[in-house]
């Protein structure tokens, strides 16, 4: 098959990554493997894979370097793992481009959904009308075409799970989107489980686009507020 994905997964803990490794190889990717950072920057140069799942806890230098290293070399979606479920480490992962994240101990059957779903966002984004119109929500500027917001004419960095976030909340403003409807929609989830991941992307875009912008629905889910 000449059209297989590749994954690269970077993980030091051998048994989460051979097992990381032989579900997604089950699932018809091709898969190389890693176990420090210096590693899986030097592989993902040479590989160039469609997805990266990254453990943050790494020998040489950290996920989070490796996530820097590698995304300025090329974009690509990184799905990130943590044994910490710690607040400040996902939000600087997600700073840096990573796409989503898990939190260990995790399931491989949901891991392998993941994958899925970031590499079918993927293939939905590169299907955008070539003439598809910018979205105008007072002073935020939403273009499907070139992947690009700008607040009060200042662009904004969007990893491309939060521009798809921002974009479909601003394409209904002021409509509550619940969150697991959102989880569907972006993620392509079809369970509740990981709403937290939603809250934490909502968080990201409020520190890049500003805390005014969108509404938390307490119970429901979120909207867009009209910016001034």
């Amino acid at each position: 098959m000449g059209n297989r994905r590749r994954v690269l997964v970077v993980e030091d803990e051998l048994t989460i990554a051979e097992s990381v490794a032989a579900r997604l190889r089950a699932e018809g990717f091709d898969v190389d493997l890693a176990h420090d950072g210096p590693q899986g920057v030097a592989i993902a140069a040479r590989t160039k894979p469609d997805l990266v799942v990254l453990d943050i806890m790494l020998p040489g230098f950290d996920g989070l370097e490796v996530c820097r290293r590698i995304q300025a070399e090329r974009p690509v979606p990184i799905l990130m793992l943590t044994a910490r479920d710690d607040e400040t480490d996902l939000l600087v992962g997600l700073a840096v481009g990573a796409d989503d994240y898990m939190t260990k101990p995790f399931s491989i059957r949901e891991l392998a959904a993941r994958v899925h779903a970031l590499l079918r966002r993927i293939d939905r984004a590169g299907q955008v009308e070539p003439e598809a119109a910018a979205i105008v929500v007072g002073d935020l500027e939403v273009d499907p075409v070139e992947r690009r917001v700008r607040r009060a004419g200042v662009e904004a960095h969007l990893t491309p799970i939060e521009f798809d976030l921002i974009a479909h909340l601003a394409a209904r403003p002021r409509a509550v989107h619940p969150r697991e409807r959102l989880l569907a929609e972006i993620w392509g989830w079809g369970d509740a489980a990981g709403t937290r991941t939603v809250d934490s992307h909502v968080k990201a875009l409020r520190r890049k686009l500003g805390a005014d912008l969108i509404r938390t629905v307490h119970g429901v889910g979120y909207a867009l507020e009209v910016p001034k």
